[in-house]
């Protein structure tokens, strides 16, 4: 037979009161902190339980988008450009590389050879070593020189505003040539680069691989009218918050609306040591950003 407790007296329940009293401030917070993460956890549990139908995932599609939407209102093309023809070499320049590196390198480039004209004649060896910093120096050049040179010889020295026209330039494929329409001539595109690719089949709109049937199927989710936006919000999105190899899960504000949560840190507080440029207080890629662009300028060239 157990003796019966004997009731605290003294310090000895002023003690056992105040270690009663932290540990439902802890389980408070827990329960606020988890909250969030609870929700998202349901809502993928329930997914996986019934499977969805291809319009409840256009509709949670086209919720992300409105959602992505609030979240950057200010979503750009984040390389430096003043007109067609620097966006198309700068997004030339862009392959295997950070946006960051080409705007840091592109000033030079630009001071050399404003024109097609100018870069058509340049001398391969002298374009090779201002463009090095952004890696694969000598193809990039090659599809500079050949590109300018169409240009200037098909196209009267402008830059086609044409998908068609565009990819037969050298080095120019679907991918540039959307960037190119979609923010120099306001020609609706989808730009599947990696960070689009990513999301979008970590989101489950899509399960294609190859960039032009991921295009294909992304632009019948969408209204024509939103197909560039949407490419800069979510890019804007894989690179500052949904990474690769360990996404900011706990800090995503999409988190109740992905089927892919739990893939990255869920804590909040560690999930927002994640987030970079201006979501995580970090200058952005472009030496001239936006006016509306909420986050410090990269520094130029010569920095880091």
């Amino acid at each position: 037979m157990k003796a019966p407790k004997v009731p605290k007296t003294g310090k000895a329940a002023k003690a056992a009161k105040t270690v009663q009293a932290k540990r439902a401030v802890k389980a408070t917070k827990a329960a606020e902190a988890s909250k969030g993460a609870d929700g998202a956890r349901a809502n993928r549990v329930a997914r996986a339980a019934k499977p969805e139908s291809h319009l409840a995932m256009v509709r949670r599609a086209r919720r992300i988008n409105r959602e992505l939407a609030e979240l950057y209102p200010y979503a750009h093309p984040e390389l430096d450009f003043r007109n067609p023809f620097e966006l198309l070499v700068a997004t030339v320049l862009s392959a295997q590389t950070t946006d960051l590196r080409v705007n840091q390198t592109t000033p030079a480039v630009f001071a050399a050879y404003p024109t097609p004209e100018d870069m058509a004649a340049a001398v391969p060896e002298e374009l090779e070593e201002i463009v090095r910093p952004t890696g694969f120096f000598r193809a990039k050049a090659k599809s500079l020189i050949g590109l300018s040179a169409a240009i200037r010889d098909n196209f009267g020295g402008e830059v086609p505003g044409r998908l068609s026209d565009l990819v037969t330039l050298p080095g120019v494929g679907r991918k540039t040539a959307n960037v190119v329409l979609g923010n120099a001539f306001g020609v609706p595109g989808i730009t599947v680069d990696t960070h689009f690719g990513r999301l979008v089949r970590r989101w489950k709109w899509t399960e294609q691989e190859d960039p032009e049937k991921v295009e294909a199927e992304i632009g019948a989710i969408f209204p024509k009218s939103e197909w560039t936006m949407l490419s800069h919000r979510v890019i804007f999105h894989g690179r500052r918050i949904c990474h690769a190899r360990k996404p900011a899960c706990g800090a995503c504000p999409i988190a109740p609306l992905c089927p892919a949560y739990g893939e990255g840190e869920t804590d909040p507080e560690k999930a927002r040591k994640l987030l970079k440029y201006e979501m995580g207080g970090q200058p952005g890629q472009r030496l001239n950003p936006p006016a509306d662009y909420p986050g410090k300028p990269a520094p130029g060239p010569g920095g880091s």
